[in-house]
């Protein structure tokens, strides 16, 4: 069950010393004046986050802000639900609700923009009014659709095709499109319509038929180890799809890994790697993925936009009790 729509208008402050100097007096001011309690505002978060990447610029845009249930069982499907909660409330989180990220990510490489992933759309796992909002957000962010050059899709989910149409047209008209050649031939099956029109495996397939397969003369096809764009080289994830890709970021010596759905929470995703996934479409390959895919970027100390940890949903990986733990950004990558 979704909750309503948060509201997500994003507020500039800009205080100066001189400003806060005076604020006190200001405030008395205003205390004296004041003759009942201010009408509240409503929850605000920012809309976006961006950073510097060697010569490349990137931006995270937030595509859903649903709060569902979970995480038990879209992780440790294969556990008992007390123990999944039980690490909720050692993590002073939420035993049965959780707010899961749905972020693309824009690259800007100086001579084109690459988008990784388009979202729910209007048809996504989490549609509209409470998810879908890369198409609206994508102006407050600076960019406007007829500018992305090229769109990498990780794999071929909803929640990461759903963005790519709008009204039935291509959200992106001037773009081309990347996605694995596994990725897209299994999809492409046939056989995948046969599954029962409530399983996922069907809502996915009849999505991407209306949102992938009528682009393909657009779309290159790519192997793991293949370059998408100078700096940018595809890493082999399958597990949670047949054909799922992550992507190393390279610029000028400094690096960024996009892993797209190799964590579906950032505690519990985490902590035990070898827990089921309810999502992956092979249990035992998507936890083999996790553990190798986290002890890289925990080695190499990379930086990781993970589409479904919490927005900006950018962070470190660090290993921790036989498993690893998220370290959200603070400012590392502002310097």
């Amino acid at each position: 069950m979704l909750l309503p729509r948060s509201n997500l208008s994003r507020r500039k402050v800009l205080a100066s010393a001189a400003t806060l100097t005076v604020a006190p007096a200001i405030l008395g001011l205003f205390a004296s004046a004041a003759h009942g309690a201010a009408m509240p505002l409503g929850p605000s978060m920012p809309t976006h986050y961006r950073f510097k990447l060697g010569e490349f610029e990137v931006t995270n845009i937030l595509d859903a802000g649903a709060v569902i249930d979970g995480p038990w069982p879209i992780v440790g499907q294969d556990r008992p639900q007390a123990e999944i909660e039980e690490l909720m409330r050692q993590s002073l989180l939420p035993e049965r609700r959780f707010q899961p990220g749905f972020t693309p990510t824009i690259v800007n490489t100086g001579k084109e923009l690459i988008l990784f992933d388009a979202g729910n759309g209007a048809d996504g796992f989490v549609p509209r009014p409470h998810g879908g909002w890369l198409a609206n957000l994508l102006d407050p962010a600076g960019f406007a659709p007829e500018q992305i050059d090229l769109v990498v899709l990780t794999h071929a989910h909803p929640d990461h095709i759903g963005g790519l149409m709008e009204g039935g047209e291509p959200l992106f008209p001037n773009a081309r499109y990347v996605i694995g050649d596994a990725e897209f031939d299994f999809w492409s099956s046939e056989d995948r319509l046969a599954a029962a029109p409530d399983d996922n495996e069907y809502v996915s397939a009849k999505l991407f038929a209306t949102n992938v397969a009528p682009l393909a003369e657009r779309i290159s096809f790519i192997k793991p180890g293949d370059e998408v764009a100078p700096g940018i080289h595809a890493v082999e994830a399958y597990g949670h799809t047949p054909g799922h890709l992550a992507f190393h970021i390279e610029s000028q010596g400094k690096q960024l890994f996009v892993w797209g759905d190799c964590a579906h929470h950032e505690v519990a995703s985490l902590a035990h790697p070898e827990w089921h996934a309810f999502f992956d479409m092979d249990k035992a390959k998507g936890a083999e993925t996790r553990r190798r895919i986290y002890d890289m970027v925990a080695t190499d100390r990379l930086p990781v936009a993970g589409y479904h940890t919490s927005f900006p949903s950018l962070g470190f990986v660090e290993k921790k009790d036989g498993g690893y733990r998220w370290l959200p950004i603070s400012y590392q990558l502002n310097l």
